[in-house]
């Protein structure tokens, strides 16, 4: 199966509070985010262009920056905005929407308090994985062996990159 890559799609993406091309929407090898994992997200979901619990992600959003030591430079009522903007100005009904924030390319140390704060926002079709006789028979889950790591190693409670 071909999958377009996301350096190539068409589009826009909110960036630091502007619609800028999809294609544009690029950032430093070096910044901070990227080497250090100074970085949050959430993952959402768009149906009928309506998000999913929008204020709540945009919530915990805000949250998990702040357990990073760093402060998203917008409002969740600015945020839910945003988000908005994004599906609709992509023209998507039902979609993923990924909004990210990181620590910019001004600071290359471990303690980079003097970073930039970065957000973006972008959203991309992307469809059910099961189809429809699959949904109507139900999925099966299972527990996972695995184990969270203790809370105390690392602030785990953020949705870090």
């Amino acid at each position: 199966m071909s999958v377009l890559p996301f350096d190539q799609r068409d589009g826009s993406i909110w960036m630091n509070g502007a619609l800028v091309e999809w294609k544009d929407a690029k950032l430093h090898v070096l910044s901070h985010g990227l080497h250090y994992g100074s970085c949050v997200f959430e993952g959402e979901r768009a149906y009928g262009g309506v998000i999913f619990k929008s204020r709540e992600h945009s919530e915990r959003f805000r949250k998990s920056a702040q357990l990073l030591d760093f402060e998203i430079p917008f409002s969740v009522e600015e945020l839910l905005a945003a988000k908005d903007l994004v599906v609709a100005k992509n023209g998507l009904k039902n979609c993923y929407v990924r909004p990210f924030a990181w620590r910019g390319s001004e600071m290359m140390a471990v303690a980079a308090q003097h970073a930039k704060i970065h957000v973006a926002i972008a959203v991309w079709d992307w469809p059910s994985m099961f189809d429809i006789a699959t949904k109507m028979k139900g999925i099966k889950l299972d527990i996972a062996e695995y184990r969270r790591p203790d809370p105390m190693t690392a602030p785990c409670h953020s949705k870090a990159a």
